[in-house]
């Protein structure tokens, strides 16, 4: 697991402006809501709504109540207080990897969702249960691994670096960050928003992951422009048109390197739509919406916010800092001479 490393030094405009110079995409001619500026999605509330827990709104009391209990890296009952050392349990076993985290490390929030001036007891709002309808018997497997099995026990696939999860090897970020069906997760829930005629830029701090959206007049002028098949990209292919004073951005053909490790997968027939508009001055309304019934048995609904953050958008130097990659490596390969020298 790597840790995130946060430096001082803020991210200049100037690679941000270099990436959006190319223009292909036609400017919109109707009202755009402002989502400039710097925006942070932490809480302490989950895609899935928890057993136990009935209504998708509570009372601030309430809130407190139930984010006192969230689990965060793990932990029943929320961060380790511990010194995440002393504290490890043996190798291998269930809450092996979780006690790598104590606060120092982690930033999920303090409280749950707000949206709106709402309590939300998860992002799902539609089904009303507030969990996401999976069919049991999906028609397409995407050979998902045990990625939380992994973390929690040490033990994994490490053949060699392509069995290591898409996180770990630093190409995306962990817990849907950058979407489509962008959420928070345990550290740098921070986001920047650029917007300019022809495009939308979303930085997500960690891993600087980016999505660069074309916007377009219409969805049928988007749908026109859509990327060859065979062009599989991370965060998929995404189009975006104004409507209603709401930024529409719709997605199809993710990758299925990152759909293999995402909370919001969908095959080639099915897409997401997500929409973005400003409720307040410091909150962007963040609406997704999945449609694939190869996956589900029917579309579902997930809502969350961005509030405005004056904390920067600080660097995420996850190749740098990632000394684990070399170590997981040899060590399976010196396990391997092991096994064949008996």
């Amino acid at each position: 697991m790597t840790f995130p490393s946060k430096h001082t030094a803020r991210i200049g405009s100037l690679l941000i402006c270099t990436t959006l110079a190319c223009s292909g995409a036609l400017a919109q001619n109707t009202e755009r809501p402002d989502l400039e500026g710097i925006w942070t999605n932490a809480s302490l509330t989950s895609l899935n709504r928890r057993s136990g827990v009935e209504p998708l709104v509570v009372s601030p009391e309430q809130a407190l109540i139930l984010a006192a209990s969230v689990p965060v890296a793990g932990l029943e009952g929320g961060l380790d207080e511990g010194d995440g050392v002393n504290d490890t349990p043996a190798l291998a076993g269930d809450d092996f990897g979780t006690r790598a985290y104590n606060n120092f490390w982690v930033d999920p929030g303090s409280n749950l969702a707000l949206v709106k001036g709402e309590y939300r007891t998860s992002y799902v709002v539609n089904p009303e249960n507030g969990r996401v309808p999976r069919l049991d018997n999906p028609q397409y497997d995407f050979e998902r691994r045990n990625f939380g099995a992994r973390y929690a026990t040490g033990f994994g696939d490490a053949r060699g670096p392509e069995a290591i999860p898409n996180a770990e090897r630093c190409l995306l970020g962990f817990g849907n960050k950058a979407g489509p069906g962008m959420m928070g997760a345990l550290y740098n829930n921070t986001y920047q928003f650029v917007q300019t005629e022809d495009y939308v830029m979303i930085l997500v701090e960690m891993v600087h992951d980016a999505r660069i959206i074309p916007i377009f007049d219409s969805p049928e002028q988007a749908r026109a422009q859509r990327r060859p098949v065979a062009l599989e990209q991370w965060f998929g292919d995404s189009v975006g048109w104004y409507e209603d004073d709401e930024l529409v951005v719709e997605t199809v053909n993710i990758k299925p390197l990152q759909l293999s490790q995402s909370s919001v997968p969908i095959t080639k027939a099915g897409h997401i739509i997500e929409r973005f508009s400003r409720s307040s001055d410091n909150e962007i309304f963040y609406q997704f919406m999945v449609d694939d019934s190869n996956i589900y048995s029917q579309p579902w609904t997930a809502e969350l916010s961005f509030y405005a953050t004056d904390d920067g958008l600080y660097e995420y130097a996850c190749h740098e800092g990632n000394y684990a990659m070399p170590g997981i490596l040899a060590g399976a390969r010196r396990l391997e001479m092991e096994a064949a020298s008996k």
